[in-house]
């Protein structure tokens, strides 16, 4: 029987290795249905419920994440995005929470912008992923 965590690092090497979102959806829901706070697993099921256009799904998991690690950078662009897409309000006050971490850590910086062009390979029309990119690294506010 596998480990969580080799569960975790194979669902990331399949995802790098370019299966689709929807194809990995059940592994990270059962990953974090079983360590419910696992900030990374949640942060991961956030991002590919967006990838897979199931923006309410990736709301609730992106709040859990933000919640469990208010810090980490992706987790909360994968809530913005969501609120965006679900037309929530709030989304700056994510969007200027994120930039001020990056501006403090340039590794988080690039893979931040990483992760954002690996979303728009995968879903290249994806509006609200270019508005919240264009905000954080363009200082572009429409």
């Amino acid at each position: 029987m596998q480990t969580l965590e080799t569960q975790f690092e194979e669902g990331i090497a399949r995802y790098k290795d370019g299966t689709d979102a929807a194809e990995l959806l059940p592994t990270f829901k059962e990953i974090c249905q079983q360590a419910p706070k696992n900030s990374a697993a949640q942060t991961c099921l956030a991002w590919l419920y967006l990838l897979a256009d199931k923006p309410n799904a990736a709301f609730k998991v992106a709040q859990r994440a933000v919640k469990l690690a208010p810090r980490d950078p992706q987790a909360r662009v994968n809530l913005a995005i969501a609120m965006l897409e679900t037309g929530k309000s709030g989304v700056r006050e994510q969007v200027d929470q994120v930039g001020q971490v990056l501006f403090a850590v340039d590794e988080l910086k690039a893979e931040i912008q990483e992760n954002f062009e690996e979303g728009l390979r995968r879903r290249p029309d994806w509006k609200s992923l270019k508005r919240i990119q264009a905000w954080l690294f363009e200082g572009q506010t429409n």
